[in-house]
């Protein structure tokens, strides 16, 4: 019988209240220790590391891989390169393919969606392969655009020499990378990401659960995938949202398929004890209108390209405050996308984030008139300060 996510939430506040190290508001204490290799705590609206504990450390990330295999597939169909509904033709390659499996049998024509669902609920490897091949001719191919998509991303700790996750000479991937890569999951492709909170595919015939044991423990868990072998141990990178604040953890290393799912658990529930977020701005919404000279408007629409958020202790979120410094004198044309200043998060004096404010839209030069009249007002500024 599993312990309900509340009880485990209870029992891990009440062990660190009992810890040596006494803590307050503005001093959480130390996370509890994980009998793991390494783990990684993340708040996905800022980024921030709350908890990093060998994150850097590159292991064998077994099926953890198939995160990446699935985030290429995804933005292969959003850039419409395939659909959803396409058909792929199972090659000898995937059928053979030994582990996890879809179930797929050689000549089978699966719709790209299924195939999808087949990697991430059942980690199927015939399913990874094959999708491998039809988006990239090979699974060679593909390994080559998870590592372009691995640069992009900034995964300084991570290559992939295959779609699976089998092991291999230089295929490798740590905690952090693969939080890192979670969070572009769950922030870039949305609608595809409710698959990885489905329990279980049945195909062929043949119904497997999902092997994410804290689907089934705690409500609030969402995503994202489990791997293991032997090399590798079993790991687990998994997503919760509690009162609007969503965490990733990402463990590396444990000895049981029990112990991974209670030690990220152990992990989540520390960092929503001890943690709070704020999202000041969110992506293309307006921060300020900013005004302009010489232009077709007196003024432009700023905002960010990217939520603006931070991570805190909790109890100290309203001590927080934002600095917005802009060009002082902005003068058209404008374009959107263009960096036109900057916005600070700060608590007490330390700047805790930033981001460059840009132009929403493009506004371009006024009408002579506008422009001769403007370049007087600038000059009389100028001159008088």
């Amino acid at each position: 019988m599993t312990t309900p996510y509340f009880l485990q939430r209870l029992v891990l506040l009440f062990s660190l209240l009992i810890a040596p190290a006494a803590w307050s508001a503005a001093n959480v204490p130390p996370p509890p220790p994980l009998a793991a290799k390494s783990w990684v705590l993340m708040d996905a609206a800022s980024g921030s590391v709350l908890v990093n504990h060998q994150g850097n450390t590159r292991l064998p990330p077994a099926s953890l891989t198939k995160l990446m295999t699935s985030h290429v597939a995804a933005l292969e169909l959003q850039r419409g390169k395939v659909k959803e509904s396409d058909l792929v033709i199972i090659s000898e390659k995937a059928w053979r393919m030994g582990g996890s499996k879809m179930f797929v049998h050689v000549g089978d024509q699966v719709a790209v969606k299924d195939l999808l669902r087949g990697i991430i609920v059942q980690s199927g490897n015939d399913a990874s392969i094959a999708l491998a091949e039809h988006l990239a001719g090979g699974e060679d191919t593909f390994a080559t655009m998870m590592n372009q998509e691995a640069k992009r991303l900034g995964l300084a700790d991570s290559h992939f020499v295959n779609a699976t996750g089998w092991p291999a000479d230089g295929h490798y991937s740590s905690a952090l990378d693969m939080a890192k890569l979670a969070r572009a999951i769950i922030i870039e492709d949305p609608e595809h990401y409710a698959m990885y909170a489905e329990k279980e595919f049945v195909w062929s015939g043949i119904k497997q659960p999902n092997r994410n044991l804290l689907l089934w423990r705690d409500p609030t868990v969402d995503g994202l995938k489990t791997g293991h072998t032997e090399e590798a141990g079993y790991c687990l990178v998994a997503s919760a949202k509690r009162d609007g604040m969503r965490l990733i953890a990402a463990v590396f290393g444990t000895d049981s398929e029990a112990a991974r799912a209670a030690e990220t658990g152990k992990l989540l529930g520390y960092g929503f004890l001890f943690f709070e977020n704020k999202i000041f701005h969110k992506r293309g919404a307006v921060v300020t209108e900013v005004p302009l000279w010489k232009g077709a408007a007196r003024t432009v629409k700023a905002g960010v390209n990217a939520d603006l958020a931070v991570s805190v202790a909790r109890g100290t979120v309203d001590t927080l405050k934002t600095r917005l410094v802009l060009e002082p004198t902005l003068i058209a044309p404008v374009k959107q996308g263009q960096v036109i200043g900057k916005i600070e998060v700060l608590q007490g004096d330390k700047v805790l984030s930033q981001a460059d404010v840009v132009a929403l839209e493009t506004v371009e030069e006024g009408g002579f008139f506008r422009r001769i009249w403007d370049s007087i007002r600038l000059f009389f500024k100028g001159l008088f300060g």
